[in-house]
């Protein structure tokens, strides 16, 4: 066997079994020679390229290189699959539109009760009598537009209308969501405390743009590369989005996870598709910006940075696939009759529960503060710097859900998009309840005082609640949401304090405990007025009803909260344990922690070089014992 360069034998990995090498051994070796991308790239394609990064960053002494090499490597893997098509399509992926110059033609067109002006064409899974059906329906249309071009053309000009509308309200909509990133920064810095102030900011700022990458790379394709072909099919408001039909990986028939072309390229290249991006892109982030705040003041800024590449890329798409991409759970009413599928309008648990419950299983690695806890495990209050900086930025957060919650139509014109009135005024109710009930519940068992800190938390408790069934409850209903999530907010920080759970600002409990019961609560709620053909069911009629939406237990159908559980267990599952084994196995790479002097001084002069607060002493100080 040929030595290394340095003289020494090779790994047991790249041994021969025999006296001489084969040549795919041989390959592997000379592979091994080389330092660069290419020795990489091909021990990714022989072995999994596991043994060649181990050792890499082996001889890697600057925790900023082991960082870059991982960085680099989740890259290559990714643009290696992206160019993989190991399920391909029976058609050709209908082309983009860059331009728009022909999205929202006739075709597009949907009425208030969902119905295309153009009859839809047969396609390939339809059965003979629905290919003929449709088939005969488009013929007949096809016939009388021959007759009447006028009035084609004018069905075009309305077409190109309704979508420019639509994709104005989602992008503005989009735009509120990514304002609320200044929100989650004000409250994680106004809770914690001033020594770590710039490293938080910091954490926020950046976990913008990374997500945005890795978003881009990987995780749109993965979430929802295969939605228009899926049998829920895609949303029409935004001109079709017909080019999302990409391979699906399934098991047992099970959606797990979709590809598409990477870097919104090749027949992503469309207006529609752009939009839809942006708009899913800030969702994402609001989920990667979730445990900037419950792993604050104890996690090193280079183990942020691959955090922040891989929750974009696959720790939200996965689950996020499962619900809005056309996934399984969201299949669970068209191929198992229960319910409408699980159904999750705006994030309540795609968004918030998966951050919330990945910084629990972050935590479960990092462990709390340092000073948390006494010698008898009990907790100490820590007190926050800055609480009307913390206040002002949940007001943030409740403005930007205006744009969370209707804009998850996804339009403002067809298909019962006026809805858009219902959910803004179920989000602003539910925030209302959640803010009154912990501050009751606050005052009454737990600091017998008014508290601020857990009347913020109530307020973003009872918008996480309702994020799920905004669309399909009345304002009773959201009141109640909310108020439960309020009184669920405050006893869960409790309780996970209590637990050694340290959680600077409470987002595990708002955006975990309370995505959860959003989730849950749109199965017990939701009264069937809105939601007719939701995910492929019912579509004519519903629990023997005509026109009858999704419907939760409290009305008749036990079927949705099945669906909903099923996704509780689902999301908790997969979140906790995915957050758990991201951080457990980083940390067998890079030290995720700061040093105990370096958590003691704080993290802003060790780790970003400056103070938040010049020429200004920093005094820590605990609430004295009563």
């Amino acid at each position: 066997m040929a030595p290394s360069r340095k003289g020494a034998a090779q790994p047991n990995s790249f041994r021969a079994t025999g006296s001489e090498a084969s040549p795919y051994e041989q390959l592997k070796i000379f592979a091994f020679q080389r330092r660069h991308t290419r020795s990489f790239i091909l021990h990714l394609r022989l072995d999994g390229g596991g043994n060649y990064l181990l050792s890499l960053l082996s001889k890697c002494r600057s925790h900023v290189a082991r960082v870059a090499i991982l960085a680099s490597a989740f890259l290559v893997v990714f643009v290696m699959v992206a160019g993989t098509r190991a399920y391909g399509q029976s058609s050709p992926a209908p082309k983009g539109d860059p331009t728009g110059s022909v999205t929202g033609a006739a075709g597009d067109i949907i009425d208030a009760g969902g119905n295309h002006f153009v009859p839809q064409a047969p396609s390939d899974s339809d059965d003979a009598a629905t290919k003929k059906t449709k088939q005969d329906a488009l013929d007949a249309y096809n016939k009388q537009a021959k007759n009447e071009p006028l009035a084609v053309k004018l069905a075009d000009s309305v077409g190109q209308t309704q979508i420019a509308m639509n994709i104005l309200w989602t992008l503005i909509t989009g735009f509120l969501v990514m304002f609320m990133q200044a929100g989650f920064a004000m409250v994680e810095i106004g809770f914690c405390r001033a020594k770590n102030a710039a490293h938080i900011i910091m954490t926020n700022i950046m976990i913008y743009p990374l997500g945005a990458l890795g978003f881009w790379i990987a995780g749109f394709g993965i979430m929802f590369g295969s939605l228009a072909a899926s049998k829920i099919g895609g949303p029409p408001t935004l001109g079709g989005l017909a080019t999302l039909n990409g391979p699906e990986f399934k098991i047992g028939g099970f959606g797990i996870a979709s590809w598409n072309s990477p870097f919104l390229s090749n027949n992503l290249y469309d207006v529609g598709i752009y939009t839809m991006f942006l708009f899913q892109m800030v969702f994402m982030d609001t989920t990667a910006t979730i445990p900037t705040g419950a792993l604050a003041e104890r996690w090193r800024f280079s183990a942020f940075l691959v955090y922040g590449l891989f929750v974009s890329t696959i720790g939200y798409p996965i689950y996020g696939h499962l619900l809005w991409g056309g996934g399984g759970l969201a299949c669970l009413g068209i191929d198992h009759g229960i319910g409408h599928g699980a159904i999750d309008f705006a994030g309540s648990s795609v968004v918030h529960a998966v951050g919330g419950l990945v910084s629990l299983g972050g935590l479960f690695v990092l462990g709390p503060r340092l000073g948390k806890y006494d010698a008898n495990g009990k907790p100490k209050t820590m007190l926050a710097h800055d609480i009307p900086l913390a206040v002002l930025g949940t007001f943030i957060l409740a403005f930007g859900w205006f744009g969370f919650n209707p804009g998850s139509t996804l339009g403002a014109v067809g298909g019962g998009n006026l809805r858009i009135a219902v959910i803004a005024t179920n989000t602003l109710m539910a925030s209302a309840a959640g803010a009154t009930a912990a501050l009751i519940i606050a005052k009454l068992h737990i600091t017998k005082k008014y508290d601020a800190g857990f009347t913020a938390n109530g307020m973003l408790a009872g918008l996480v609640a309702i994020t799920a069934p905004c669309a399909f409850v009345d304002s009773i209903s959201a009141v109640i949401i909310g108020g439960i999530a309020g009184i669920f907010v405050v006893y869960s920080m409790v309780f996970l304090e209590r637990k050694r759970i340290d959680d600077p600002v409470g987002a595990i409990s708002v955006h975990g405990t309370c995505g959860i019961w959003g989730l849950l609560s749109l199965g017990i709620f939701a009264d069937g007025k809105f939601g007719a053909g939701y995910n492929g069911v019912g579509a004519d009629k519903y629990l023997g009803v005509a026109g009858q939406g999704v419907t939760g237990l409290l009305h008749g159908d036990f079927g949705q909260f099945e669906a909903q559980c099923i996704a509780a267990v689902i999301c908790i599952v997969w979140s906790v344990g995915i957050g758990y084994l991201f951080f457990k196995i980083l940390s067998k790479f890079m030290r995720i922690r700061v040093t105990p002097e370096q958590e003691l001084a704080g993290l802003d002069i060790s780790e970003i070089g400056t103070p938040a607060y010049g020429d200004f002493q920093i005094v820590e100080q605990e609430v004295p014992a009563e």
